[in-house]
């Protein structure tokens, strides 16, 4: 009945009828379903754009999209994004549309930019976790809802929180006094929060580098009152996101005593995984014997060597550090350690000089006069790079380093001890590690 007359039908009816033809589920194939669909692209340049709007809504959400009609939807508020009002269209496209078309997006990200001071809470929230999920890190976009949601002095919910707390974490987007607020209404929730929830939070602040200590101390004792509800891997997300940060719980002894009594860590078989959960208790000092029995036993170290992946080779420097522990800080334990052909081949490499390094360079030969007098771009035993090293006497004027035993070195020329009174300084490179800085940097304090 209604495919002959369908001419005759309103456009709001009409778009209406395509929706309720797919969601009844209609094939593709079938003759009333094109009908309707030829005549909305005849007639999409007399739809209203919040017509458009809401069928590229419906269907960029469809599981099998009608890729021919979207595109053309789609193009259409391309061209048409200046009819854009509203927060609440702007929300709903960068939502649920942006991820269609890139150049789309762009214009959508500009008008947010313009509405910001509008935007409730939950448009922020949904707005950052619509820019996480597609990867869009529009700085000037995400500084103008930081400021916003700052101003507002409201009380966010949990959901807001933990939504906030992920889209910062995925996008990598710093702005301290939005952390700090987030973590301050975080915390009268961590109580009733499960341990997904726990778990997606610490994980996103860990990326982000920044602690709260008040927060962190909130989630320990979480973990100490819901040990029975915590799996295996809520505990391992904890553990890593402390040794990130280098966390010391209040009650150190308690928490760990817990991990322990969990059967922990899950070590029969070693993987990756494991790997990086061995280093986390090496930066604790939380590390006994068994486990790095598992993390340095040779068939492991030996598999994580071949594997070529970014992952792999991250491991790898971990490797040295657990190593590092295993011979400095546990005197109890007897092996395995990585070998020499091992400790040559995972060392750290250079990944090319920052600014700073650059001017550290010049700055030490121009004191020194002399540039052999310094050792520069190092790979020690212990898994990070050393910017440069110097070794002075007990006048504290510089001797030649290469003449003398560096045994915290893979590769060293000389074999002198050092004469009495001499110092070695030493400029360790953090620049380029990435997501477990402060972790690595425990550690190296340590050892170097």
């Amino acid at each position: 009945l209604l495919s002959p007359q369908i001419s005759q039908v309103w456009n709001n009816a009409l778009v209406n009828v395509l929706k309720s033809l797919y969601s009844l589920g209609l094939p593709s194939s079938s003759r009333e379903l094109q009908s309707v669909e030829h005549e909305v692209l005849w007639r999409l340049r007399r739809l209203t754009f919040r017509q458009i709007a809401s069928l590229a809504e419906f269907l960029a959400s469809r599981p099998q999209k009608d890729n021919k009609l979207l595109a053309e939807v789609v193009r259409k508020l391309e061209l048409r994004w200046t009819e854009l009002e509203g927060t609440r269209s702007v929300v709903t496209l960068i939502a649920k549309v942006g991820h269609v078309s890139p150049a789309l997006m762009d214009r959508l990200e500009d008008k947010a930019l313009e509405l910001a001071e509008h935007f409730s809470p939950e448009d922020i929230r949904k707005i950052t976790l619509a820019l996480a999920y597609q990867n869009r890190r529009c700085v000037p976009l995400l500084r103008a809802l930081s400021y916003h949601l700052l101003q507002k002095h409201t009380e966010l919910d949990l959901a807001t929180l933990t939504d906030l707390i992920f889209a910062y974490g995925k996008l990598n987007f710093h702005q301290p006094q939005v952390f700090q607020k987030l973590a301050t209404d975080l915390q009268p929730h961590v109580a009733s929060m499960t341990p997904g929830e726990v778990t997606r939070c610490i994980r996103s602040f860990a990326l982000l580098k920044w602690l709260s200590l008040p927060l962190f101390e909130a989630i320990a004792q979480y973990a100490l009152d819901n040990a029975k509800q915590l799996s295996v891997a809520h505990l391992c997300s904890i553990i890593l996101s402390f040794a990130r940060l280098n966390f010391q719980p209040s009650g150190s002894e308690d928490f760990f005593n817990m991990v322990r009594a969990s059967s922990f860590p899950p070590l029969t078989h070693p993987e990756p995984k494991n790997g990086d959960l061995v280093w986390s208790l090496c930066v604790l000092q939380q590390a006994k014997p068994h486990y790095l029995q598992r993390a340095l036993a040779p068939d492991f170290c030996a598999r994580i060597q071949a594997d070529p992946s970014p992952k792999a080779q991250n491991l790898r420097v971990k490797l040295l550090h657990i190593n590092a522990t295993a011979r400095l800080e546990i005197p109890e334990y007897q092996g395995p350690f990585l070998t020499p052909n091992l400790l040559g081949t995972v060392g750290s490499a250079g990944e090319g000089g920052s600014q700073l390094q650059g001017s550290l360079r010049e700055a030490l030969t121009g004191v020194l006069g002399d540039q052999d007098r310094a050792r520069f771009d190092a790979p020690t035993i212990y898994g990070w790079q050393i910017d440069a090293e110097v070794v002075v006497n007990a006048e504290n004027k510089p001797l030649p380093i290469k003449d003398f035993a560096a045994p915290h070195l893979l590769h060293a020329e000389g074999t002198k001890p050092l004469p009495p009174g001499a110092r070695r300084w030493e400029f360790p490179n953090f620049s380029n590690r990435g997501k477990e800085l402060l972790g690595r940097y425990a550690m190296a304090r340590r050892h170097v």
